[in-house]
């Protein structure tokens, strides 16, 4: 039976990253295929200022996501990305970074999102920065999306738009709230799948896949 896991997501939220060794098993090559969605749920109009208060209530859940995880938060990302009160806190460019993988390279969208989130959360670099972007593209050698997300800003905008759109109908077709989300589709029907116990057990998920 053909099964389609919908990972839906948002590159700069922590659970998101904490969620990864659960989700990466699934792009290696299994009989469920992966489709990540980004929703757009801290970008561009739903972004804010990184401020104090926001900063210190990130850091606080980036603690309890480690300790179930074992993901890492490093001090780098806390002074260099919490840190900052110039940049806001906006998905949007990591977003469309993502969705020019997919448009160019879609095989290789979760190794990009992979290393987005590890930039961020492990180096301290700034991924609301596009330049940025286009150097973690570089170096994995995906130069096409690079330069679709940089040449192409319009296009990849519009593209970008159009999976948040899909992703905000899946949510509000499940009443799910916030993420990660992961929906199962197959041939009896979709299916909202519980993540509380992916984090601190990986293997849950795939549990969950053999019983769907």
């Amino acid at each position: 039976m053909n099964k389609t896991l919908h990972y839906l997501f948002d590159p700069l939220c922590g659970w998101c990253y904490g969620i990864m060794p659960a989700i990466s098993p699934l792009a290696q090559g299994t009989d469920v295929t992966l489709n990540l969605l980004p929703t757009g749920l801290f970008s561009d109009q739903a972004s804010r200022p990184m401020d104090d208060d926001f900063a210190a209530f990130a850091w606080s859940n980036d603690q309890r996501i480690a300790h179930l995880t074992g993901q890492r938060f490093t001090e780098t990302y806390r002074q260099s990305v919490l840190g900052d009160r110039e940049r806001r806190f906006d998905s949007g460019p990591a977003t469309r970074a993502l969705t020019a993988v997919a448009l160019t390279k879609p095989q290789r969208e979760h190794e990009a999102l992979k290393h987005i989130q590890l930039a961020r959360f492990a180096d301290g670099q700034d991924v609301t920065s596009l330049s940025v972007l286009a150097d973690v593209l570089v170096r994995l050698g995906l130069n096409d999306a690079a330069a679709l997300m940089m040449h192409s800003a319009a296009y990849a905008q519009e593209a970008s738009l159009t999976r948040v759109g899909q992703a905000q109908a899946l949510l509000h077709q499940f009443g799910a709230r916030g993420v990660p989300t992961l929906i199962l589709e197959s041939e009896s029907g979709h299916s909202l799948l519980d993540t509380s116990a992916v984090f601190s057990n990986p293997g849950a998920l795939a549990e969950q896949l053999r019983a769907a």
